[in-house]
């Protein structure tokens, strides 16, 4: 899909655009999603740039994700999606300024971005150049990166309230430590792509400041620096809730552990309790001439149904304690 956005009467519109079919004159953003063949070729037919292709978005090296050429600047950045759901993922999404107009090539759809569309369409002054619309997308992925932050943040102090309660008798159970394990865990991986996606920030904002093919106004100049200052203290928080879950990652795994001890002491003085008797039945074999039982029809079926007891009862009573 290729999307333009084009000035009207009174602001700014969205539209689809179908190669071959003529460019409008007046568009400032080109916004290629998925795009075909015919959309990357007509967007650098018009434009004189060559758009990344989706393999070339993947590298990881600053050279090939930060560069001039042929008067345009191209940016590639890691940015999270899907980071609400079961399977967050981390994808490039590339910028590109030329001839005054922003283009930006991605194969996903995070929630900055499908937000800042709109924005730009209610907000006029949002769209005085291409140098703005770019300062403004940045600007929405870090917002998307704190609140992303600040939730993890809190089921983080949710986590360690019940690791470590500050009422006694209020520990939690073998299976809540079990499942904080996947809580911690899920978190984790939320804090390193939100780490990654800021630091590939990071190197986009001081590259684009410094870019020859990029002029910038005092005003645009100071929201990228404001932005930067932005992601490096963000950065510095992510570091932060790293060590957190670290922290509550071992925690969670030493509770585990004495939990295990004390179910295995429970074990081995239930076994020592019961050595002496067994010494006794093992020596005198339970072989004595005179027992009532010996000669009774009901004496075998009433053995059989005493070890079938005599194991659910325990095993019974070890579920219903949590420690099986």
């Amino acid at each position: 899909m290729l999307r333009l956005l084009i000035p009207t009467g009174s602001g700014y519109t969205w539209i689809e655009h179908a190669p071959p079919s003529p460019f409008p004159d007046e568009f400032l953003w080109a916004d290629l999603f998925e795009p075909t063949a015919e959309e990357e070729k007509a967007v650098e037919s018009l434009l004189t740039v060559d758009v990344p292709t989706r393999d070339e978005m993947k590298e990881i090296e600053t050279s090939n994700r930060l560069y001039e050429e042929g008067g345009a600047v191209y940016m590639t950045a890691t940015v999270g999606s899907k980071l609400d759901s079961e399977t967050p993922e981390s994808n490039a999404i590339t910028f590109i300024l030329a001839n005054g107009r922003l283009i930006t090539n991605r194969y996903v759809d995070p929630t900055p971005v499908r937000r800042f569309m709109s924005h730009v369409v209610r907000s006029p002054a949002a769209c005085t150049s291409s140098a703005t619309l770019l300062a403004g997308l940045l600007e929405a992925f870090v917002e998307r990166i704190a609140d992303l932050l600040e939730k993890v943040q809190l089921e983080l102090d949710a986590v360690s309230l019940t690791i470590f309660p500050r009422t006694e008798g209020a520990a939690a159970s073998n299976r809540d430590l079990h499942a904080m394990i996947h809580k911690i865990g899920a978190n984790g991986d939320l804090i390193s792509k939100a780490r990654d996606s800021l630091v590939s920030f990071q190197r986009l904002l001081t590259y684009v400041q410094q870019a020859t093919n990029v002029t910038l106004s005092k005003d645009q100049s100071s929201r990228f620096k404001s932005t930067l200052r932005d992601v490096q203290s963000l950065s510095d928080h992510a570091g932060f809730l790293g060590s957190k879950v670290s922290f509550l990652l071992d925690a969670v795994l030493g509770l585990i552990n004495l939990e295990q001890n004390n179910i295995i002491k429970i074990f081995s003085v239930a076994a020592t309790m019961f050595l002496p008797p067994t010494l006794i039945a093992s020596i005198y074999g339970m072989n004595f001439h005179f027992m009532p039982e010996l000669d009774k029809h009901w004496g075998y079926p009433v053995a059989l149904l005493a070890m079938v007891i005599s194991a659910v009862l325990p095993y019974a009573y070890f579920r219903r304690k949590g420690w099986l």
